[in-house]
C-alpha cells in the first residue's frame, strides 16, 4: 500500500473541486482509505490518502482540470493544477511497552536514600532495544517503585518522540502544499465530467 498527498497548494476553491473530482475518481478505481481530509464547501484543500501501489503510480504527478472556473464564469483562467505525492510511512512508535522490546537493567544506587539504597541492587535502567531510548529511576528505596518509575517515563519519552514525528511529518506535508508544480502534467481531465484527455 502506498500514502499520497493530494494538495491544491495556495489554489482557489476551483483547485478544492479538483481534489474532490480526484478523489472520486481514485475511490471508483480502488479501494481507497482516506486517512485526512479538510474540507469547505467547495472540497478539500488536501488529502492524505493510502490505495495500491499500482493505482498510486498512475496518480503521482501534477494534475491538471481544464474547466471553464464554475464559481467565476467569466473569468480567463481555464487550467487547474493539484500536486499528488507519495508520502513515506512514519515509523509509528507503540507508547506501550512489550517486554520483548525491552532491556531491564538493576544495579546499585548511589548517593542519599538510606542504607538500604546503598546496599542492594534497587535502581532500574529500563532500555527500549527498538528505539534505543533509555530511562532510569534510582529515586526510591524500591526496585518495584524504580521499575515502575523507569517504565512510566519511558511511556512518556515514547510519547514525545511520536508528537515530533508527527510534528516533522506536518511540516513536510506544508512543503509539498508549497512545492506544487504548474506545468507539465502528469494526467489532464477537462469539463466538469472530469474526463481524462490525456
Amino acid at each position: 500500500m502506498t500514502r499520497l498527498l493530494i494538495s491544491s497548494g495556495n489554489g482557489p476553491a476551483e483547485c478544492r473541486m479538483a481534489v474532490a473530482h480526484i478523489l472520486r475518481r481514485m475511490a471508483r478505481e480502488t479501494e481507497l482509505e482516506v486517512v485526512e481530509a479538510k474540507a469547505d464547501k467547495h472540497g478539500p484543500a488536501s488529502a492524505l490518502v493510502t490505495l495500491s501501489s499500482a493505482h498510486a503510480a498512475r496518480w503521482r504527478g501534477t494534475i491538471l482540470w481544464r474547466c471553464q472556473g464554475p464559481l467565476r464564469p467569466h473569468h480567463k483562467r481555464k487550467n487547474w493544477y493539484i500536486g499528488v505525492f507519495e508520502m513515506a510511512e512514519l515509523q509509528k512508535q507503540d507508547t506501550r511497552l512489550s517486554t520483548s522490546d525491552l532491556r531491564i537493567e538493576r544495579f546499585r544506587a548511589g548517593g542519599p536514600g538510606g542504607q538500604h539504597q546503598n546496599t542492594t541492587d534497587s535502581a532500574v535502567r529500563v532500555v527500549h532495544l527498538p528505539s534505543g531510548l533509555l530511562a532510569v529511576s534510582r529515586d526510591q528505596r524500591s526496585q518495584h517503585r524504580n521499575k515502575a518509575k523507569a517504565f512510566e517515563r519511558l511511556e512518556a519519552m515514547l510519547a514525545l518522540a511520536q508528537i515530533d514525528a508527527n510534528t516533522q511529518m506536518r511540516s513536510t506535508l506544508n512543503q509539498l502544499h508549497q512545492n506544487l508544480a504548474r506545468g507539465a502534467p502528469t494526467r489532464v481531465f477537462s469539463g466538469m465530467k472530469f474526463k481524462e484527455t490525456s
